[in-house]
């Protein structure tokens, strides 16, 4: 049976209060989510005895908001990047907010008021909280009053499940994901170079300098994007290979098998399993959507941030499971498209399960 508890978490600048809610399992495993962009703030876990936080984040709401690494966050009406910003729906033609790229010449995760930025309301619901925000038409370019609803649950097997629901009243994109970083020796560890990963696909998106796909789908096999087998993450990052010097790191789509997730998991896909043999946890995702974007923070140290136990982020200190729609995909008709048309209801759920090795 899982618990919940609610406490205040902060003060938007308007004076809005942020709010934090707490699911705790029969085992005393908890996971923390606040009203501010629905984010995820805690996964913690008994280790050893000891409770143990695998999410990268902030101590207070006041510091989520000023957060520009998308911590924790539900990031969208189109999580990750599209280039020039330019998007055809429904034959017609839109430019979205540019925000993104080195001379932010593209757009990416909704804008600079994409739901990340959008403090949600909440709702209890059965084993957890669902959250729902509006972004109204024209927000950041896109079209349609569109409403997104988020649930959180935790179960007793350490499963967080992650629900998502959205409609519009006009044709519109829609590609929501969370952007946790996880550390599976803690969130104020210094690397996950030292983790295991395995990742079910044989292929990924060739993406540029920018990190946008130009429509290419590349063999895996061969290269250091191959996690068909686990490897330790740190072993090929900095190999003398295109994507990984353009991308400073792992930051790329991988194509999703299908490969069923076990029981009581077959309605999804396995996208990735992490593990960690210092404190002998294993993460394993699933999901019903196409593509995974496997992140290493890469750029973490680039913004003078200050987390969890009033430590800056180190490079590299966190990994993401960004289940999503490719990336760019509105550039290249032939990847699957996130198109949301007027009063149909978009779903996708992803699992993150905790286990021991």
């Amino acid at each position: 049976m899982t618990e919940l508890k609610l406490e205040p978490f902060g003060t938007m600048p308007g004076g809005d209060r942020i709010d934090l809610y707490t699911l705790t399992n029969e085992h005393g495993t908890r996971v923390a989510i606040t009203t501010y962009g629905a984010r995820l703030v805690k996964f913690e876990r008994l280790v050893h005895g000891a409770p143990l936080d695998i999410v990268l984040g902030y101590e207070t709401g006041e510091d989520y908001v000023a957060d520009t690494a998308s911590m924790g966050a539900i990031v969208g009406r189109h999580a990750n990047r599209i280039a020039g910003g330019r998007v055809t729906i429904a034959g017609r033609p839109y430019q979205l907010e540019l925000n993104s790229g080195s001379h932010k010449q593209n757009h990416i995760h909704g804008g600079t008021r994409g739901l990340h930025y959008h403090l949600w309301t909440a709702e209890i619901v059965d084993g957890g909280v669902e959250f729902t925000a509006i972004s109204p038409d024209g927000e950041g370019g896109y079209p349609g009053n569109f409403e997104a609803k988020v649930a959180y649950r935790l179960t007793d097997d350490d499963a967080l499940h992650i629900s998502y629901r959205a409609v519009s009243d006009a044709d519109t994109i829609c590609n929501l994901t969370n952007h946790a970083y996880f550390n599976l020796e803690g969130a104020t560890a210094d690397s996950v170079l030292d983790h295991e990963a395995e990742i079910y696909a044989d292929e990924f998106t060739w993406a540029d300098a920018e990190s946008l796909p130009d429509g290419r789908i590349l063999t895996v096999f061969g290269t250091p994007m191959d996690f068909t087998t686990p490897h330790r993450i740190g072993e090929r990052i900095d190999a003398d290979y295109d994507q990984l010097q353009m991308a400073g790191g792992y930051d790329h789509n991988w194509v999703l098998r299908g490969d069923i997730a076990p029981e009581p998991y077959s309605h999804l896909k396995k996208a990735a399993r992490v593990t960690s043999a210092k404190t002998g946890l294993a993460l394993s995702c699933y999901t019903t959507q196409v593509g995974m974007q496997f992140y290493t923070g890469n750029a973490l140290a680039k913004k003078p941030l200050i987390g969890k136990g009033s430590r800056q982020f180190p490079r590299r200190g966190g990994f993401c499971l960004e289940t999503q729609f490719f990336p760019n995909a509105p550039a290249n008709p032939a990847f699957p498209q996130p198109e949301l048309r007027m009063d149909e209801v978009w779903e996708a759920e992803t699992v993150y399960k905790l286990d021991n090795l």
